[in-house]
């Protein structure tokens, strides 16, 4: 391939991404369509391509090309992607045993275990998800991303004092991650430890004040500790100038040990000062 056909494939991948950046799916969508038609395996039009149909719910038709590429040599992000589109389209015997393949490579590709573990907990397989985020982590074991998934898969299955270990060790390594200090409070919450439930959740309001989701969490963590009035606050600051979200904070002061329940939403509202 020339310098000058180099160069514009260059720029037509570049305009892709802006669009996809910018959701014109079907404009991304155009572009590597027309790359793939001088080059069917052009790996970077291929990932264009699948993105931007999946943009549309049409992954499926993403198959073909990512198949040609895949069939050149180990790619674990191309292999990945097939997987899920595979399981995504109903193929789910092929996906999970492409996902299988991939996870099987060395060195590994992380995504290949948390796409794999999160098919796996799909289909309601949650042992094998199990074990599959974890012989991920036995590869890395300083990755945060497969410590929260496995906090993440120890909390659907109720295995809450693990779980909590599992978060804590990744909070303790990644301070700073809001996902990770978010499902760290939800599992507190289930364990009843309700003040380091409330620490995690300020600790993400720190860095995103607006929350109003952590803010409910917070406040359900406040009420199972008593701190009524400090919850409530947290509800008013919930509710205002979003008056669709009366309903989750009727429920998190219905729901608390130590909350109040209203016969009507508008009870609610005017007790929240939300009319």
């Amino acid at each position: 391939m020339s310098g000058n056909q180099n160069n514009f494939l260059a720029q037509a991948l570049q305009q892709g991404a802006s669009a996809l950046r910018a959701r014109q799916f079907a404009e991304a969508e155009q572009i590597a369509t027309s790359i793939l038609k001088s080059n069917r395996k052009d790996r970077h039009a291929a990932l264009l391509l699948a993105h931007a149909l999946m943009g549309q719910k049409r992954g499926g038709e993403a198959i073909a090309s990512l198949e040609r590429v895949a069939r050149r040599g180990d790619d674990g992000e191309v292999e990945t992607l097939l997987g899920a589109l595979l399981c995504g389209a109903g193929r789910a015997t092929d996906g999970l045993a492409q996902l299988r393949r991939t996870t099987a490579r060395r060195p590994p590709y992380l995504p290949s275990f948390q796409e794999l573990a999160g098919q796996l907990a799909k289909a309601g397989q949650y042992d094998e998800a199990i074990s599959t985020v974890e012989a991920g982590l036995a590869l890395v074991p300083g990755s945060i991303d497969l410590k929260l998934d496995l906090g993440r898969l120890l909390h659907d299955t109720n295995d809450f004092a693990r779980a909590a270990s599992v978060l804590t060790a990744a909070r303790d390594a990644a301070p700073g991650r809001p996902d990770v200090l978010n499902q760290l409070g939800r599992v507190l919450i289930l364990r009843g430890d309700y003040a380091a439930a409330a620490d995690a959740f300020r600790r993400v309001l720190a860095l995103y004040p607006d929350d109003r989701s952590t803010r409910a969490y917070l406040a359900t963590s406040l009420f199972e500790q008593g701190e009524r009035d400090a919850a409530e606050a947290a509800l008013r600051s919930i509710i205002r100038g979003q008056p669709q979200l009366l309903g989750r904070a009727a429920f998190v002061m219905a729901a608390a040990s130590y909350g109040r329940f209203f016969f009507s939403q508008r009870d609610v509202a005017k007790f929240l000062g939300g009319e």
